[in-house]
C-alpha cells in the first residue's frame, strides 16, 4: 500500500522550502518535499558556473519571514544563496520532511479517491494536495543546431558546468549572450586561448552597482532587523515606481535608463564597429535587462570575437556560420537559457480527464493558469511561479510569497469546510487569462523584439503585466467563488460539488 500524505511538494528551492517553513509555522506537519537532487537549493544548487550571481539585490531576494542579516554583497553570489537555503532547511527543522533523490516522474489525479497518485524515481505515494514548486530556471534548453551531437570536442550547458574540464588555452565557443553568459564569459576569457561569442541579439547591459556589504551594516541588521526591512522596502518600491511603471504602463518612461545603457557601452568599447555590434536595437526591457561592469571589457580583449552570423552547422571540430566561415573550436558552452514556456513537469502531471498540462496547452498555444497558481481540470494542484508570474524588474521571491499565502489560505478553507478538493472553474480561468492578454499590448514586451518570454504566435505566457503589489492583493485570500468545491473526506470517494 502506498504511503499517503496530506501535501506533497515537488522541488526544494525557494518556493518549496518557503512553503514547507510556512506549513510548519501553521502547525501542519503532514507533508513531504520531493527533490530530485541530493540537496536542497534548486536553481542555486544546480547553477555553479564561474561568476554565478543574482541580479536582484540581496535584501529583496530572500524570504521576508526568514531574513539574512549576514549577506556579504548587495547582490549575492550563487554559493552564498545556496548556503542561505541550506541553512533555512536546517534552522526550520525540514530534514524529516525532505525526500532527497526523489524525482517526480508522474502524477495523476484519482477522482474517485480524491487524491493525487504520485510516482517518483524511488517509489510512489498518494497525496490530497500536490504543489509543483519546481522552478522555471531548472531545466536547460538545448538549441537545435545541425551537427551539434556529432561535435567531437566537449559540450556542456552553463547550467551543468563541467568543472572537470580545463579550458586553459582552448578555443572556446559560447553560444548565447544572456544572463549567464555575461557572468561567466569575463571569468573564462583570461585563460582561454581563443573565445568566440555567438550573439543572436545584442542585449541591454546596464552598469552594476554591486558592492561588499560593510561589517557595520551587517551588525546593524542583526541588532536592528527593522533597518534591513527598511532597505528591502526601499529597493522594492524604487523598482516598482521606475521599472514596473515603464515596463507595464508606458515604455517611453524607460528612455532615461536607455541613455544610461548607451553611455555604459560607449565608455567600455572604443572600437566603433564592435560598439555597433553590441548596441541593442530594441526597447530596454523588451528582453531581460542585464547588469555587468565586466562584460563589455571582456568582449574588447584581443582573444575574443563576437560573431553575429547565424550558425548553420557544427562539425566534428568546428562551427560553420551562414556566410560559410568555419571556426575551429575545442569546447562549446551553451548559454541558451531554460525551458520556461514548456516546463518538463507539464508533461508529467495528468488531471481529472487524464490529459497532461502539456497536452492541454496544444489547444491554446501555451499553458494557462488562474492567478498563475491553479489549473482548471486539475483539482488540488498548485503551481509556484506558474504562467504569467515572471518578472522583468523585481524579485521572484515576492511573487512566491504571494502564492504561499494563497495556498495556505486554500488549505485553511478546505479544513474549515471539510473539502476534499478545490478546482478552479474553467470560466474563471478563461476570464482571467483574457484580461492578461488585453494588458499585454501596452507592455514593453510587446514592443517588437523576439524573446524567450514569447510563444511562436507572440503570446506572452511568462510575465506578469502589472505592479507586483497588485498581484499580491489578488492572492491575499483564497477566492472560493472562482472554484468548484467538493466536500467529503479525501480517499473515501463520493462527496458532492458546491
Amino acid at each position: 500500500m502506498m504511503a499517503h500524505v496530506r501535501i506533497a511538494i515537488a522541488g526544494a528551492g525557494f518556493a518549496g522550502l518557503g512553503l514547507a517553513i510556512r506549513l510548519r509555522a501553521a502547525g501542519i506537519e503532514d507533508f513531504v518535499v520531493l527533490e530530485r537532487a541530493g540537496d536542497v537549493g534548486g536553481t542555486w544548487r544546480a547553477n555553479t558556473y564561474p561568476g554565478c550571481q543574482c541580479d536582484v539585490p540581496s535584501h529583496l531576494y530572500s524570504l521576508s519571514f526568514a531574513p539574512n542579516p549576514s549577506w556579504r554583497r548587495t547582490y549575492s553570489r550563487g554559493p552564498e544563496i545556496w548556503d542561505y537555503l541550506r541553512r533555512l532547511a536546517d534552522r526550520h527543522g525540514l530534514g524529516p520532511h525532505l525526500r532527497l533523490g526523489h524525482e517526480l516522474t508522474a502524477a495523476a489525479w484519482d477522482d474517485d479517491a480524491q487524491r493525487w497518485r504520485i510516482e517518483t524515481s524511488r517509489g510512489g505515494l498518494t497525496a490530497q494536495v500536490l504543489v509543483d514548486a519546481t522552478g522555471g530556471l531548472s531545466h536547460p534548453a538545448t538549441p537545435r543546431i545541425r551537427g551539434l551531437r556529432r561535435f567531437a570536442g566537449t559540450v556542456f550547458h552553463s547550467a551543468a558546468w563541467n568543472h572537470d574540464h580545463d579550458l586553459t588555452g582552448e578555443r572556446v565557443a559560447v553560444i548565447g549572450t544572456g544572463a549567464s553568459a555575461i557572468q561567466f564569459v569575463p571569468q573564462i576569457q583570461p585563460r582561454v586561448g581563443r573565445l568566440h561569442v555567438f550573439q543572436r541579439t545584442a542585449p541591454w547591459v546596464m552598469p552594476h552597482s554591486d558592492r561588499p556589504i560593510r561589517d557595520w551594516e551587517r551588525s546593524l541588521y542583526r541588532a536592528l532587523p527593522l533597518a534591513q526591512r527598511a532597505v528591502r522596502a526601499a529597493v522594492y518600491w524604487l523598482r516598482e515606481a521606475t521599472l514596473a511603471t515603464g515596463m507595464t504602463r508606458n515604455p517611453k518612461l524607460l528612455r532615461p535608463l536607455e541613455r544610461v545603457g548607451r553611455a555604459h557601452l560607449r565608455r567600455a568599447i572604443a572600437d566603433p564597429q564592435l560598439r555597433r555590434t553590441l548596441a541593442p536595437d530594441f526597447r530596454l526591457g523588451c528582453k531581460r535587462i542585464l547588469v555587468s561592469n565586466r562584460w563589455y571589457p571582456a568582449l574588447a580583449r584581443d582573444n575574443v570575437e563576437v560573431v553575429t552570423e547565424p550558425i548553420s552547422e557544427v562539425r566534428a571540430h568546428a562551427i560553420v556560420t551562414a556566410d560559410g566561415e568555419q571556426r575551429d573550436v575545442d569546447t562549446i558552452i551553451l548559454a541558451t537559457g531554460f525551458r520556461v514556456t514548456d516546463p518538463p513537469t507539464a508533461g508529467l502531471v495528468r488531471g481529472r480527464d487524464g490529459r497532461t498540462l502539456a497536452e492541454l496547452a496544444l489547444a491554446t498555444g501555451a499553458i494557462e493558469a488562474y492567478l498563475g497558481t491553479t489549473f482548471a481540470g486539475f483539482p488540488n494542484l498548485f503551481k509556484m511561479t506558474g504562467p504569467n508570474t515572471g518578472l522583468g524588474h523585481s524579485s521572484m521571491v515576492f511573487m512566491i510569497e504571494s502564492q504561499l499565502e494563497y495556498v495556505l489560505d486554500a488549505l485553511r478553507v478546505m479544513d474549515e469546510r471539510g473539502l476534499a478538493s478545490v478546482e478552479v472553474r474553467s470560466e474563471a480561468q478563461a476570464a482571467y487569462n483574457a484580461r492578461l492578454r488585453q494588458r499585454m499590448p501596452a507592455t514593453v514586451w510587446a514592443s517588437g523584439c523576439s524573446s524567450w518570454y514569447l510563444t511562436p504566435d507572440g503570446h506572452n505566457p511568462v510575465l506578469w503585466p502589472d505592479f507586483t503589489f497588485r498581484y499580491r492583493h489578488r492572492l491575499r485570500r483564497f477566492d472560493t467563488r472562482a472554484y468548484e468545491l467538493r466536500v467529503g473526506a479525501p480517499g473515501c470517494g463520493g462527496g458532492g460539488a458546491m
